[in-house]
């Protein structure tokens, strides 16, 4: 920062006006009435605060000879000679002079903030600097103690004093009301019609000043508009920026401090949010019309605590009266309890006398957590908002046992004090009050029949659940066969012969019918009452509306056989399912010998029986001499995947006499699928081997590659485009051609040898290619060792098809 502008800890551009008045804008002299008219008013304005700034400086000054006088012991017109003399020896002027006494006498929040800001600014500060900052607080406070009372003159002396030199425009005195709304108490360089638009604000309108009270710190916006948030003036200045500071004193806030610039507003070193912060504070103070005094008063009670505390002798709930405890600086450290109520009701039982006069942390230091008592006591004293809370818990300390009690709270703030009332939640009635949720809730009634009186005494859930008035006379036991269903009118007649003539307690479910036409299932349990010559005094029991239980038990009923039906006929279909997958894919089928080739298989059905798979495999030696080796896997389970197998087998030996390639095979074959298998999808390899040649040519429709083993070495074919059959209705699939020579073994599975949960294809395939060239032996033995250590953990089916060229 340079110029005048580092000189005052402004936020305006250089070229703004920084002398300790604000910018004015001189209208041009006009040759009209209407022009001379306006020139007039200017002029008589600019004098006007000119007299107002005058009078604020003289008084700053006059406050330091008054000082200079107790010092010196001194006549007004020596202090006079002695300010003068001073002024020139230091070459200071006299209302940086005059600051520098006040500041040195008073030692106070604007001394601290003035020394504040060159400790915070270096040792390169401007000794200028720390006089204009003082010069600027000093006469903002004249301004505004001279103004006493008055609000809108307070804002007015802020603004000129020092907020104009800042860069602000505008300020506005916000006076907080308990019922959380704001009212615009004075304002100064706003548009007067801006000023009534903005006077009331509601409770929970969001606004700048809203946003300081409710978190009760310095707020700084860069841009109102961005930011959201209305306020006064929003119009005037969309770009510019704000600053908006709770007022407060003794912990109290009276009111917010909301101050606008024209202009983005930049980041603000601490010393300006500090000066900002002090003439919130010297704000505060003309607007505390009820302080509780020096906090080192004394025990003396103000008129307003004393009314408060008769206030509370008055009311039926516990009550207690606080008042806070200031620290010298004035800053809130505890509240004391001035006095308990009669109906004072401690959590852990001591006595009100013990209470009375103590510390609140002191009596309750559990108060103190986080969001705790303490917290909201101490916001509800600030902010003037009440705070109402059912069924909070209250933890004290006896003998360092924390002890915990259920109460509802309130909290208000009344001038000075705080009035706290808790109702502690009292055993017996809440165990009552649970009783009869639980009651509500289990829609049951409780009933007593005094038999020598007759006299039926019903709870009022046990009129609700024979749909009765309250005014209505109780149903007796002995009248109960005349309310129920004819049905059930030999289990009443037990029940009741049970419970009064054996004297035994004794319970029955029956059809209640109401006089609204519902019938209700109900179960009545009952217990007889003796007297003390053992003779049957009365009966008392419980109604319980078991409807729901009823209709549940029904439902569970059908449901239950439905399950077994449906448990049957799927072990059926499964049955099936098995039975015929074992017709047409026997796990372990003899050797085919065919020219050129010896071909085994191994068939491993899922564990799981209801797992029933459409896995299939097919060797078939045809009219031409080629033989077509195939397998296959139908997608999903059961039934559909079964039968879904046995068709497309089928359907690729019909297809393979025709002599077509395995390529135009699978072209048919998915032309079957996709129109006859409904909702069938497969994959499948197809191979035609040529036993004079040993060439083998092959396709497939989405299947895993044949594994050709070789001289200790085993290789998967390089995949051949193909896809799943059933999937489009127009497939073509492409073949390749294989040399096989001799001893040469090819493998052909379905995936559920190799396919893993937590492993891709590739993997598995890789690890079926390493067992496969590890192992040794005739086909027989290479196929079980190959089933044997198949890592596959998906449960399917499994098949393998092992060809040894001859």
């Amino acid at each position: 920062m340079t110029g005048d502008t580092a000189r005052n800890g402004a936020v305006h551009p250089p070229s703004a006006p920084v002398a300790g008045q604000p910018a004015r804008t001189i209208p041009q002299q006009s040759p009209t009435p209407l022009g001379r008219l306006v020139a007039t008013v200017e002029r008589l304005r600019r004098e006007v605060l000119d007299a107002q700034a005058a009078a604020d400086g003289r008084a700053l000054v006059e406050l330091a000879k008054g000082i200079l006088i107790g010092q010196l012991n001194c006549t007004p017109a020596a202090a006079a000679r002695q300010l003068d003399l001073l002024c020139r020896e230091s070459g200071t002027s006299r209302l940086e002079l005059a600051a520098d006494i006040v500041n040195q006498a008073s030692r106070d929040h604007v001394s601290e903030i003035a020394a504040a800001f060159v400790e915070r600014a270096g040792t390169d500060v401007d000794p200028a600097e720390h006089s204009t900052v003082s010069v600027r607080l000093r006469t903002a406070e004249s301004g505004m103690l001279a103004a006493a009372s008055d609000t809108q003159a307070v804002a007015e002396s802020l603004l000129t004093n020092a907020l104009g030199p800042l860069g602000a425009v505008a300020v506005a005195v916000w006076t907080a009301v308990p019922d959380g709304s704001l009212a615009l108490a004075g304002h100064a360089g706003f548009p007067p019609r801006e000023a009534v638009r903005w006077r009331h604000v509601p409770p929970g309108v969001s606004t700048v000043a809203g946003l300081a009270l409710r978190e009760r710190r310095l707020v700084t916006l860069s841009r109102t508009q961005r930011a959201g948030l209305p306020s006064i003036g929003h119009l005037q200045w969309p770009d510019g920026g704000r600053m908006a500071v709770p007022t407060g004193t003794g912990g109290r806030i009276h009111g917010v401090l909301e101050i606008c610039w024209p202009q983005p507003l930049a980041p603000q070193p601490p010393q300006i949010e500090r000066q900002v912060e002090a003439l919130a504070e010297l704000c505060a103070r003309t607007m505390d019309t009820s302080a509780p005094g020096d906090p080192t008063a004394g025990d003396a009670l103000l008129p307003d605590v004393a009314e408060l505390i008769d206030l509370a002798e008055g009311l039926q709930d516990p009550a207690v009266v606080l008042t806070p405890v200031l620290d010298p600086e004035g800053r809130l450290t505890d509240f004391r309890i001035r006095h308990a109520g009669s109906r004072f009701v401690d959590p852990v039982g001591r006595p009100r006398g013990d209470v009375n006069g103590a510390l609140l942390l002191e009596a309750y230091p559990m108060a103190a957590a986080e969001n705790g008592l303490f917290d909201i006591i101490e916001r509800v004293h600030a902010t003037g908002e009440p705070f109402r809370a059912e069924r909070m818990s209250l933890t004290a300390l006896v003998d360092q046992i924390p002890l915990t009690s259920v109460a509802d709270i309130s909290v208000s703030r009344h001038g000075a004090a705080v009035l706290l009332i808790w109702r502690i939640e009292d055993e017996t009635a809440r165990l009552a009050n649970l009783l009869q949720h639980a009651q509500r809730l289990g829609r049951i009634g409780g009933f007593e029949e005094n038999l020598a009186t007759g006299e039926t005494t019903w709870n009022a859930q046990l009129y609700a659940l024979h749909g009765l008035p309250a005014t209505a006379h109780p149903v007796r036991l002995r009248e109960l066969p005349g309310h129920a269903h004819p049905d059930d009118s030999a289990a009443l007649g037990r029940f009741l012969r049970s419970l009064l003539r054996h004297r035994r307690p004794s319970s029955v479910n029956f059809r209640l019918q109401r006089p609204d036409g519902i019938t209700r299932h109900i179960r009545v349990v009952a217990e007889p009452v003796l007297d003390a010559d053992q003779r049957l005094h009365a009966v008392r029991g419980a109604y319980q509306d078991i409807s729901a239980q009823h209709w549940t038990e029904v439902a569970l009923a059908a449901t239950r056989d439905q399950l077994a039906h449906t448990e049957a006929e799927s072990a059926e279909r499964n049955r099936l399912a098995l039975q015929l997958q074992h017709a047409i894919m026997p796990p372990t089928p003899p050797a085919v010998e065919a020219p050129g080739m010896r071909v085994a298989v191994r068939y491993r059905p899922a564990e799981t029986e209801s797992l029933v798979g459409g896995d299939w495999y097919d060797t078939v030696v045809l009219p031409s001499g080629l033989i077509m080796l195939s397998v296959g896997d139908v997608a999903g389970h059961g039934i559909e995947a079964a039968t879904g197998m046995v068709v497309l087998r089928n359907a690729l030996r019909g297809l393979a006499v025709t002599g077509a390639g395995p390529g135009q095979l699978l072209s048919w074959l998915n032309t079957v699928t996709h129109h006859l298998a409904k909702h069938v999808t497969a994959t499948a390899v197809c191979g035609l081997f040529d036993p004079s040649t040993r060439v083998l040519r092959w396709a497939r429709a989405g299947h895993l590659p044949p594994v050709l083993v070789r001289g200790g070495r085993a290789e998967a074919f390089p995949l051949i485009e193909g896809l799943l059959l059933g999937a489009l209705p127009d497939v073509a699939y492409g073949e390749r051609e294989v040399q096989l020579e001799p001893d040469d073994t090819l493998l052909m599975f379905t995936d559920g040898l190799v396919e893993r949960r937590d492993s891709s294809v590739q993997d598995s395939l890789g690890h079926l290619v390493n067992a496969a060239a590890a192992g040794s032996g005739d086909l027989d033995a290479r196929l079980d060792r190959l089933l044997a250590g198949s890592r596959s953990d998906t449960d399917d089916d499994t098949c393998v098809i092992g060809i040894q060229v001859g």
